[in-house]
């Protein structure tokens, strides 16, 4: 292994999770002035942005393997109460164990020897490569381990939210005759 890997997270699942809140919520401002609502559109544009600056910072994670083990890390911008990060030697990975999700998905986590659980990163770019260092550098088999979510479920999810990008345009428009914002 070179010195330093590191993985960020898949650029397809950082574009359409971003893209899907900015879908979700671009209306919204609008409507609130078009139809009056208690709540003024300054304020929800001010949720929005930070809405959206918290999303950002959740996708930066990156995930760094060297020869001494595994981080999660997060750019020095992000504050530490609100993303930690984590770090663990090789030399204390006991396992890797799997977990189902609530909707039956597959999650793996480090087991470390004093028994704490660490999450194995799935959505970054170059999993594969990422799971083949973990078995080199734990001698844990891997062979079965995959990522939670497919490259095409993502890309289902992207074609979606840019055809809700279309139905925003459209309400947008509406609401903008309907009220003359």
């Amino acid at each position: 292994m070179e010195t330093s890997c590191i993985f960020r997270l898949s650029p397809l699942i950082r574009i359409t999770l971003l893209s899907l809140y900015v879908a979700l919520t671009l209306p919204l401002p609008v409507l609130a002035d078009v139809t009056n609502a208690p709540v003024p559109s300054s304020l929800l544009w001010v949720g929005i942005v930070g809405g959206f600056a918290i999303l950002y910072a959740v996708l930066t994670e990156r995930v760094i393997l060297n020869e001494q083990g595994i981080q999660v890390v997060y750019p020095a911008w992000v504050p530490k109460f609100f993303r930690k990060g984590w770090s663990l030697p090789w030399s204390e990975v006991q396992q890797l164990k799997p977990r189902t999700t609530g909707q039956g998905g597959i999650v793996y986590y480090f087991l470390s020897k004093d028994q704490k659980a660490y999450l194995l990163p799935m959505r970054v770019a170059g999993f594969a490569r990422l799971v083949r260092i973990v078995q080199e550098k734990t001698g844990i088999d891997t062979t079965d381990v995959y990522p939670l979510a497919q490259p095409w479920m993502y890309l289902i999810l992207l074609t979606f939210t840019l055809l809700m990008f279309l139905v925003d345009g459209w309400t947008i428009l509406t609401a903008r005759a309907i009220g003359n914002w």
